[in-house]
């Protein structure tokens, strides 16, 4: 182990030589974090109308869809709020949290837009007559609202803490697109999908066509599930890598999606998120630049007080203590 920490030693002397701009802001970085480890615990969760905000393990938040009455469907407040949820988590230093569970209250994950609550929304953006809009003026209007509605589940997807989605019962137009934006997807066994949208006279536009052809890797399965709107199960979904595991109930799939946070948790968030990070660059760039973002990732981070605990860790059988970003 001595051999180790010498060697780790070594390397960031190395660093700071070749790079000195990298080792001011490691000195920095440093110093920030033995600053926030002598806080004491953060703020309480915030309160949201559509959301509900809890911690059921260490070091996990919990946010879940609150609206069981209408199965969790998406209103104009749930788009907003679940944007702002997922930006403070992510830019939350004070608090030690690094997992999201994603999941829904009741029965079921969510049955998507709710289209009572838009209807007005819907029917304005079309209003003719003298004093609306001419027609580019709604058109840029609308695309206003489709790309705050993007920005909404580009959250999900952006946030440095890994997400798990854990689904049950329906999961309908926007809640695909929703569960496309988390890292990972489990599901129970009476849970079922559709991408619903061409069935009221539009194409998904939040995600689901760009982000799930990618999680399948199959072109025709997906055309074809999108023009149908037809109705899949979670086994059927589990097939072709929606989700990794069908449990047998909700209380398995919360047990499992629970234990699975849990054991991300206890790992280095610095390798966690680094991990992420470098997942999702390579999914939207070619290998040779992926592996050239890594170099430089991993050139700073393999200087992280993570690995020579890691290491200690395992050779003395013992669990490994990780500090907090």
């Amino acid at each position: 182990m001595a051999a180790l920490r010498i060697a780790h030693g070594a390397l960031r002397r190395a660093a700071v030589r070749e790079c000195p701009g990298l080792a001011r802001s490691l000195s920095i970085s440093a110093s920030s974090l033995s600053r926030s480890d002598s806080l004491q615990a953060g703020p309480a969760l915030p309160v949201f109308e559509t959301l509900v905000l809890s911690r059921p393990a260490e070091n996990i938040v919990e946010v879940r869809i609150n609206r069981p009455k209408k199965m969790n469907a998406m209103n104009r407040l749930f788009w907003s709020e679940i944007a702002d949820c997922f930006r403070g988590i992510d830019s939350n230093t004070e608090v030690d949290d690094r997992v999201v569970l994603l999941t829904g209250e009741g029965g079921h994950f969510s049955a998507g837009l709710d289209m009572q609550d838009h209807a007005e929304l819907f029917m304005s953006s079309m209003a003719e007559g003298d004093d609306a809009p001419d027609v580019s003026r709604r058109a840029l209007r609308a695309r206003g609202m489709i790309k705050a509605y993007q920005a909404a589940f580009n959250a999900v997807e952006e946030c440095r803490l890994p997400v798990i989605a854990a689904v049950q019962g329906a999961c309908i137009g926007g809640a695909v697109d929703l569960i496309c934006s988390a890292d990972v997807r489990f599901a129970s066994a009476d849970a079922f999908l559709s991408i619903k949208e061409v069935e009221i006279g539009l194409a998904a536009d939040v995600g689901t066509l760009q982000r799930l052809p990618k999680i399948t890797g199959n072109d025709s399965l997906v055309r074809e599930l999108a023009y149908t709107a037809r109705r899949f199960g979670a086994e059927e979904a589990r097939g072709f890598g929606v989700f990794s595991a069908v449990l047998t109930d909700h209380k398995a799939l919360r047990k499992h999606a629970v234990a699975t946070a849990m054991r991300i948790a206890s790992l280095s968030p610095v390798a966690v998120q680094g991990t992420k990070e470098n997942l999702n660059f390579a999914r939207e760039n070619s290998t040779p630049s992926a592996l050239r973002y890594q170099q430089a990732w991993n050139a700073a981070h393999l200087l992280t007080e993570d690995i020579p605990k890691a290491a200690e860790a395992a050779l003395m059988k013992n669990k490994a203590a990780f500090a907090k970003l």
